[in-house]
């Protein structure tokens, strides 16, 4: 055969196109997982409770891996986008490769749920022979040139050069949402950064100055349609902001949060009227909302609420008790969950009421009859300050019942739990981002045996897979996001954000100190708090394993539920 008739050599296989078909065998890899994991749960067609938590090491390591698979898929996903559009760079490329070839080895061979918790394939029933068939040619060219000294070699140089917002590469956003973010950046900068080591070693509240300029930046009535005084914009531009603003200090992301999930609250369930009231002055910052859910004996088991409410003449009082209460001192406006019908069992009594208060201070938290509480300290996440509350007879307007309707109160808080879970991956992505920003400027800084600190591969390494790990999360975040606003159901993806952001706002954290070395263990450099401020996202909105126990029986029991 003469040359010109030769065929033409195979074109390599680009790094989407391999990471979309790798991730395809992780698919299956978990609808086989899934398959072998389900005799040993489900009875009769149903999840079986007490099977689900004997079984929960392999359930929860279910729900990861069927966060990884998620989380990979949008990683290809973006990359795929970026490569269309010709956004596909260096860093792009490096990022990919070494958080995908880590990932897919770490599905193969054992996942980390938590530092001394590692799922493994034989879990689920996995015996070898079956563990090698999804060891495909995808697969093991992702993991054998993925997480490579040379590529995270590669990547640092990469970030040492950078001198854009972002360090570990194009986020895959639009020029809208790109310049919501550079002007929460400026902000974040300018009004946050300089003074929030010092608010949280002094337990000291976010100056209200501070607040004000949120709400004059549009902060609070961000996803608030227009009608009400709001911007009518995405999730996914909550998430953008919700990042930056925790990138900064997580205190004054989580005041955007508070006011979006009130807002929703009284959106999806409240009557014209208390739209009409509520809606435009959340939307100003004229109102600043706390969310009063949990009870002391009750945490995640909301069915177990026992603070009541009880209608008299024109309005309610409450008694009772709740507790890890975040900015009630300053709230205007407590949403409040009670059981209005004690003769209802579990779900069905709950109502959700509009409490109005007057504001506090230090000196007189609560300066209203029947309201008490006292400050619970906290490690992290300050700036807001955390109570519980006591109520003897706190007097509710009758007009104030969300909906005018009882017996509602936990669907409709439901129905605001996805946003919840995707605003607090978004700000863990924003903690894990201030730690990758402090280690990398110290790892560039502190000179140690004649060379900074990011000569030496060990230090390197760590801020090379933080800023892989920062933008897989960040994919999975703003996915939810993304189906959120379509109108989709996102609990399972919303839940998966949550799960993973969070556990690496944590691993990022933790490595960000290591690399401070003495000094990251004193209180004067940011990275303390930073660690202590990570620590808190794998426990509220959802405990991991709570988490984890939720996506795990939806993935069972997707087939009855269709």
């Amino acid at each position: 055969m003469s040359v010109a008739n030769a065929a033409a050599p195979a074109q390599p296989q680009s790094l989407p196109a391999l990471l979309d078909e790798a991730v395809t065998s992780l698919e299956a890899l978990l609808d086989a997982a899934r398959d072998k994991l389900r005799p040993r749960i489900v009875i009769d067609g149903r999840v079986d409770a007490a099977r689900l938590d004997a079984e929960q090491h392999a359930a929860h390591g279910l729900a990861w891996l069927a966060t990884y698979v998620r989380a990979l898929r949008e990683l290809a996903a973006c990359s795929e986008r970026l490569s269309a559009e010709g956004r596909f760079g260096a860093m792009e490329e490096m990022l990919v490769r070494i958080g995908a070839g880590e990932y897919c080895a770490q599905a193969l061979n054992g996942i980390p749920m938590s530092q001394g918790e590692i799922v493994r394939l034989s879990a689920f029933g996995f015996d070898h022979g079956e563990i090698a068939q999804f060891y495909t040619p995808a697969i093991a060219a992702l993991i054998d040139d993925g997480n490579t000294a040379r590529n995270r070699a590669r990547l640092i140089d990469l970030m040492r050069q950078s001198s854009g917002m972002l360090v570990q590469g194009d986020a895959g956003l639009d020029e809208t949402l790109e310049a919501i973010r550079s002007e929460m950046h400026r902000f974040s900068q300018a009004e946050i950064v300089p003074h929030a080591h010092h608010w949280h070693e002094q337990n000291a509240y976010i100056p209200m100055e501070v607040i004000n300029q949120m709400a004059e930046l549009g902060v609070f009535g961000l996803t608030i349609p227009e009608e009400f005084g709001g911007m009518g914009l995405s999730k996914v531009s909550m998430c953008v902001v919700s990042e930056e603003l925790s990138r900064g200090y997580i205190g004054v992301g989580s005041l955007g949060t508070r006011s979006e999930i009130a807002a929703e609250l009284i959106q999806g369930g409240g009557t014209p009227e208390q739209k009409a009231r509520f809606l435009p002055a959340i939307a100003a910052g004229e109102i600043i909302p706390t969310a009063v859910f949990t009870e002391p004996d009750t945490g995640s088991d909301l069915a177990s609420l026992k603070t009541r409410a009880v209608r008299e003449g024109d309005v309610w009082k409450v008694y009772g008790n709740k507790t890890w209460i975040t900015h009630p001192v300053r709230a205007d406006l407590m949403t409040m969950l009670v059981r209005t019908r004690p003769e209802e069992p579990g779900h069905r009594g709950l109502s959700i009421l509009l409490a109005e208060k007057p504001r506090g201070t230090d000196d007189a938290p609560f300066p209203v009859d029947g309201l008490s509480g006292g400050e619970i300290e906290v490690l992290g996440y300050r700036g807001m300050k955390e109570y519980e509350l006591s109520f003897d007879g706190f007097e509710v307007a009758g007009e104030n019942l969300l909906g005018n309707v009882e017996g509602e109160g936990f669907r409709q808080l439901m129905q605001t739990f996805e946003s919840a879970r995707i605003q607090t991956a978004a700000r863990a992505v924003g903690v894990a981002q201030s730690a990758l920003d402090l280690g990398l400027q110290y790892a560039q800084e502190r000179i140690q045996f004649g060379k900074p600190l990011i000569a030496f591969p060990r230090v390197a390494d760590k801020l090379a897979m933080m800023a892989a790990e920062i933008h897989i999360a960040r994919q999975i975040t703003y996915y939810s996001a993304r189906e959120k606003d379509a109108g989709k159901r996102c609990d399972l993806e919303a839940g998966m954000a949550k799960l993973l952001a969070a556990r690496v706002a944590w691993t990022a954290a933790d490595n960000a100190l290591q690399i401070h070395g003495g000094n990251g263990f004193a209180l004067e450099y940011p990275i303390s708090r930073v660690l202590c401020d990570a620590r808190i996202l794998s426990i509220f909105e959802g405990a991991a394993e709570i988490q984890a126990q939720v996506i795990a029986r939806r993935l069972i029991a997707a087939d009855r539920e269709g």
